[in-house]
């Protein structure tokens, strides 16, 4: 047992995901004295983090019953779990290092540890200065996640090809190029005129026919606004759909995720009653937080946090099409209960049958809160999940390990999913260049 590798725990590694005691079959599990301190601190949050630190003080817990921590308990996986107790007088560390920080006082354990011999210590932590400093002091320090893909190689949804001007109008004339490269389900391929870039055609994987196939043309619009560029155009397309039940849209600000939702939603409520409501919902982050500070009602309290999506109910209701129905506002339309706007907080619990479900801002959600919210989804839902891993508030995760990126990666097989990364800014000029330069 002394021979196998030892991987020491941080508490932000706990604390993103307790299942992190099981992550490793083959070594042992080591948590120092002063985690569990520090997890203790967290336990009565009401918030992800706070039912995450709760679920790791069970586990040990479970464990302790069994035997000495001390010592070693084994775990259903074949590794052992053991908490460690830091000697501040034998562990070596620099006198520059405060040890009134806990992550000093956790490369305090895995100094001692290595010094005590034994297998390699191996110190999992997603705080980078906390690995820098392992590094700097001969300790041997990882990512929980481990290889993890960059954004760059995170699934896009779509292909790009250039054409020249023959070729697309051959394509335009039914005769579909063929690709050689094999299409995951709903994934689009973009044949764009070398020469005139605003020249272009999308066809969609359709699983059912397993072939790739010309997108809807969307030239009169839906709602009022019309995809002003490829991908937009795509993800209109699997987003009205009826047999794709959930997509994912990332894109910077301003490539009109929450705008294209809404008017697919619109879309498919009003005009093709394939949905009797559209639900609109976003983190209040944390999604544990209560929004009982604020004054006013419930709808009242909610409003500062669903601004943006009201303005894009606005312009979509505001739009010429909507002459054509009887609702003066987005407000009437949420008097008859026809778009229900909700926070995250409450959604556990539910079930959401046959609703057009978007949540806003995924990127702030963990894996784990992702799972929460599609496992509520109903018989005969679609839920659209937006958002930038780029703009990320929730210091829990990153571009890569939010519920967002998760999700996209998880699904991407799956002939029920579709997804489509934006990458044209349609805001404005000035919004695009912020976004870009900024």
């Amino acid at each position: 047992m002394s021979e196998r590798t030892r991987y020491l725990l941080d508490t932000n590694v706990l604390l993103y995901d307790p299942d992190a005691l099981l992550a490793f079959p083959d070594g042992e599990v080591i948590v120092p004295i002063t985690v569990i301190e520090e997890i203790d601190q967290f336990k009565s949050e009401v918030s992800e983090t706070g039912r995450n630190a709760r679920l790791v003080s069970k586990a040990i817990d479970r464990h302790r019953q069994t035997g000495s921590l001390a010592v070693g308990l084994q775990q259903s996986n074949g590794s052992t779990l053991r908490v460690h107790i830091w000697n501040p007088d034998s562990d070596g560390l620099p006198k520059e290092l405060d040890l009134r920080r806990s992550g000093n006082r956790v490369l305090g354990s895995a100094l001692q540890l290595k010094k005590q011999g034994g297998g390699p210590v191996v110190l999992v932590s997603q705080d980078t200065n906390i690995r820098i400093k392992a590094n700097a002091l001969g300790v041997e320090a990882i990512n929980y996640e481990g290889e993890r893909p960059t954004t760059t190689e995170l699934y896009a949804g779509w292909e790009l090809a250039e054409v020249s001007a023959a070729e697309l109008e051959r394509s335009r004339q039914n005769q579909p190029p063929t690709f050689s490269k094999p299409f995951y389900p709903n994934e689009g391929m973009v044949l764009q005129d070398r020469d005139s870039p605003p020249q272009f055609l999308v066809y969609r994987k359709i699983e059912a026919e397993r072939e790739l196939q010309p997108i809807a043309d969307f030239s009169a619009g839906i709602w009022g606004i019309t995809p002003r560029n490829p991908q937009q155009a795509l993800a209109l397309d699997i987003m009205l759909d009826p047999s794709v039940s959930i997509v994912t849209l990332m894109g910077k600000a301003g490539t009109g995720k929450t705008l294209l939702a809404l008017a697919a939603g619109l879309q498919m409520m009003m005009d093709e009653n394939t949905y009797t409501k559209i639900l609109v919902s976003r983190p209040i982050f944390p999604m544990g937080k209560d929004i009982g500070y604020l004054p006013g009602t419930a709808q009242e309290k909610l409003e500062p946090w669903m601004q943006p999506i009201f303005d894009n109910l606005e312009f979509l209701i505001a739009s010429p099409i909507s002459k054509n129905h009887p609702a003066k506002g987005y407000r009437a339309l949420m008097d008859q209960g026809l778009i229900n706007i909700e926070p995250l907080t409450y959604i556990r619990g539910r079930s959401i049958p046959n609703q057009f479900m978007i949540v806003d801002e995924s990127q702030n959600l963990t894996p784990h809160e992702i799972k929460t919210i599609i496992t509520r989804v109903g018989e005969g839902t679609k839920i659209v999940l937006t958002g930038d891993p780029y703009q990320i508030d929730n210091p829990y995760v990153d571009s890569i390990s939010n519920g967002l990126s998760h999700v996209v990666e998880r699904f991407k097989s799956l002939p029920l999913a579709g997804h489509v990364t934006l990458v044209r800014g349609e805001r404005s000029a000035l919004a695009e260049m912020a976004a870009n330069v900024l």
